[in-house]
Order: structure tokens, then C-alpha cells, then sequence
């Protein structure tokens, strides 16, 4: 509703301006010029005011060492921050000392452009009026734009970056799944892939009464005990068979935590004939952790049941998270499964190695 009324009233006031253009050309011998002259010196100062709000809208980066502040091997750069801090001082600084002599800047301003609106009688001060009119939306606009749209962008910016160092963490010590999982949600906080289709009531019903955190993190938790958990891989297959949905996304994230609690039957159920797009990816996810453990049998199957997955009209989209996951699924079966049937021992044994 806000963003709607932003919009709204950025509309009505440039259409007020250019309309008070239109309407002083249709009034000059040379309407087309005046009209033309209008136009560019109107764009020019909207995106002069533009740059100035963007310098003043420019957020600061919270600093601190409080125990809750992420630790990584990056901090944010604050040069924009100080350049813009530094620029606004002085533009205020300057304005401040120039006021007094506005009016006559203006008439000057008004004076030297007037001959691009045509030249004659009322030119100097509207050419004044228009800078100044467009100069103040510019303004706004930039200082509104910044201030809604940037710090949004570089909050994203700085999840994804924290995310990425956490799945590289993840992969040197060896947590294939959740390091491949970490870099499918900084991917997604850059926009670069889509999200699994949504997780539904039904399942935030299923789940127990102290996961507010949601599924995804549920998920996690399940997976980062798997390796501590008693059950077998009969019981975890089982329970996977007779279980609801939230039970089956426990089943296949402790299949993801400990390979050999995986069922690849399971894996492929999940795959192939999906409660939810939210199951289906972390199938693939399960499927994943799978890759160096299948023999030669089982990886043609799982490959099949991806690549048909791919390419059916109701299957996996394009551009999502389940698409990045299937497509370096495959990528590896290519190298585990056929690469192997023309390479000697030592190569089948490099290429089963996960990468």
C-alpha cells in the first residue's frame, strides 16, 4: 500500500511538471524547440537532484563487536559511505554560505538557459522554475529510491557472502549436503535462483510446537544429528514409508546428515512422485549425498529419474533451486557412471570421489 502511494504521487508530480511544459511550449512561436529545450533541461536536473539524493540516502553500515555480529573473512567496504558522508557535508556546507544569493543564482540560471525554450517573454523564470521544480523531484525521488532500495540490496549482498563462506566451511570438512544447501540459499538471496515451490500450511501444521523457525530449519537440525542418532536404516526408511509429509522431510534429512541411513528407493519415491516442491529438493539433497556411495546400477537409475524430472512439463522448473541441484547431480553421475566404462581402475576411483 505505501510503495502503491510512493509510486501514485511520483507520477502526479512529474506529470504536473511535464504538463506545465507542454502547456508553456504550446504558447511559444517555436513550440517543437521550446518543447525539445524543456525536456532535456527538465531530464538534466532530475538526474542532478537524483545524484544528490542518492548521496544523502546512502545508509551507514552498523558497526560493532557485539557477540551477535557474524564473524567471516570479509567486512563491508564504506567508502561509498564515506564519500557520500563527505560530499554532503560540503554541498551543505556550500548551500548554507549561498543562500542568501539563491534568488539571484536562480534568475542567472533562469537567463542562460532561456534561449533553449524559445527566448521570448517569461522564459527567464520559467527556465528558473523548471530547474528548480525538477531538480527537487530528482532529489526526492533519488534520496527515497536509495534510501528504500540499497540498504535491502546490500543487506542480501552480505547474507549471500556469509552464506557462501559457511557452505565453503561446510565442504572442507566435509559436509557435502549442507555445504551445496548454504550456496542454493545465497544464490537465492542474489536472485540468481528461484525457491522451491511453497511449503504449505499442512506441513507448518505437522510440525512440532517449538519449530517456529520454519521448516528449513527443522531440516537443518535434523540433518546436523543424524550421525548421532540411533536409528537404523530400516527404521529411517520406515519412517519415511508410514509417515506424513513432515515425517518423510525428516526421514530424507537424516539421509542427507549420514549416507548410510539413505534408501535410494526412498530418494527416488521422493524425486519422482514429490509431496512438494520443498520435499523434492531435499530429496535431491539426499540424492546428492548418495553420489559417491552408488554402484553402477543405482546411479543409472537416480540419473533417470532427475533427468526425466528435467525435462517432463510438470517436472522440476528452470532457473529454481531443484534445477541447480539436479544439473550438478547429473554432471556428476556423467563422470561416475559412463566415464568409469572406458577408464582403468585408478580413474574410476578419481571419479567417484565426490568433487
Amino acid at each position: 500500500m505505501l510503495r502503491t502511494a510512493q509510486r501514485t504521487a511520483a507520477g502526479t508530480l512529474l506529470g504536473v511538471g511535464v504538463l506545465g511544459l507542454l502547456l508553456f511550449s504550446l504558447g511559444r512561436e517555436q513550440a517543437w524547440q521550446a518543447l525539445g529545450g524543456g525536456l532535456v533541461i527538465s531530464g538534466a536536473s532530475a538526474v542532478l537532484g537524483g545524484a544528490l539524493g542518492f548521496l544523502f540516502g546512502v545508509p551507514r553500515v552498523r558497526g560493532g563487536t557485539g557477540a551477535g555480529e557474524p564473524q567471516g573473512s570479509y567486512a563491508p567496504n564504506t567508502n561509498l559511505e564515506q564519500v557520500s558522508d563527505w560530499l554532503t557535508k560540503v554541498l551543505l556546507g556550500v548551500g548554507l554560505t549561498q543562500l542568501g544569493s539563491l534568488g539571484e543564482r536562480l534568475h542567472q540560471v533562469g537567463t542562460a538557459l532561456a534561449p533553449a525554450l524559445g527566448g521570448e517573454q517569461g522564459a527567464v523564470p520559467f527556465a528558473a522554475a523548471l530547474v528548480l521544480y525538477f531538480l527537487v523531484l530528482g532529489f526526492l525521488a533519488g534520496w527515497l529510491v536509495t534510501r528504500l532500495t540499497l540498504p535491502q540490496v546490500l543487506s542480501d549482498a552480505d547474507q549471500a557472502l556469509d552464506l557462501f563462506l559457511a557452505g565453503q566451511d561446510r565442504d572442507r570438512r566435509g559436509d557435502k549436503v549442507g555445504a551445496d544447501d548454504l550456496r542454493v540459499r545465497a544464490m537465492q538471496h542474489l536472485g540468481l535462483l528461484g525457491g522451491s515451490a511453497d511449503q504449505g500450511d499442512r506441513l507448518n501444521r505437522q510440525l512440532p510446537a517449538g519449530a517456529a523457525a520454519g521448516p528449513e530449519n527443522v531440516v537443518a537440525e535434523v540433518r546436523s544429528t543424524a550421525r548421532r542418532s540411533a536409528l537404523t536404516a530400516d527404521q529411517v526408511r520406515e519412517l519415511f514409508a508410514d509417515g506424513s509429509e513432515a515425517q518423510r522431510l525428516q526421514a530424507l534429512a537424516l539421509m542427507q546428515g549420514d549416507p548410510a541411513l539413505a534408501d535410494l528407493p526412498s530418494v527416488l519415491d521422493a524425486i519422482e512422485r514429490p509431496r512438494s516442491g520443498f520435499e523434492q529438493y531435499h530429496a535431491l539433497l539426499a540424492a546428492r549425498g548418495l553420489l559417491s556411495r552408488l554402484p553402477a546400477a543405482g546411479a543409472q537409475r537416480l540419473r533417470d529419474a532427475v533427468a526425466g524430472r528435467l525435462v517432463a512439463p510438470d517436472g522440476i522448473p528452470y532457473g529454481s533451486d531443484r534445477s541447480w541441484l539436479a544439473e550438478k547431480i547429473l554432471s556428476r553421475l556423467e563422470s561416475a557412471v559412463f566415464l568409469p566404462q572406458q577408464a582403468g581402475p585408478a580413474e574410476r576411483s578419481r571419479a567417484r570421489q565426490d568433487p
